[in-house]
């Protein structure tokens, strides 16, 4: 009983995901990807995703400390950031990373800055909600096949 219980707030958890947009389509795919020889799949892109996503916010952070800007590394930085959040399915990460993007393009300074701000607290929204989205699949043990969000 307890296993539906846990199988029922793991299908809450993560339709909720979707519902706040704050995960896509390609979440799925990844998910769909899973089986008895790699059962974790998409948690481990998601702790890779995590990990390289971080480094490279860090770098952006340090490219907007220090003007003038150099809007060619930076857009560097963000076309991978937007890159590797849409092959995880971070839909709000890599939403926001683009009006940063269309923010740096037009030259607008402050509103590239905020537009920073808003990329970082989408990546830690996404972080918050997946860790604990991950520890209660694992408890819930093995399901069948990933099934598309309602």
């Amino acid at each position: 009983m307890e296993g539906n219980s846990l199988r029922e707030q793991v299908a809450a958890m993560r339709q909720s995901l979707f519902d706040e947009e704050i995960l896509d389509k390609q979440f799925v795919q990844m998910e769909e990807l899973e089986d008895v020889h790699n059962p974790n799949f998409a948690e481990e892109l998601m702790t890779l995703y995590f990990r390289d996503s971080s480094k490279l916010l860090v770098s952006v952070e340090k490219a907007l400390e220090r003007p003038p800007y150099d809007a060619n590394i930076l857009d560097k930085f963000l076309h991978q950031l937007k890159g590797s959040s849409a092959s995880v399915g971070a839909n709000k990460v890599r939403i926001e990373t683009n009006k940063m993007r269309e923010a740096l393009k037009a030259e607008d300074v402050e509103r590239t800055k905020s537009q920073f701000q808003l990329v970082k607290r989408a990546h830690k929204t996404l972080k918050g909600k997946m860790e604990p989205y991950f520890h209660l699949l694992r408890q819930a043990g093995p399901a069948d096949a990933a099934q598309p969000p309602e």
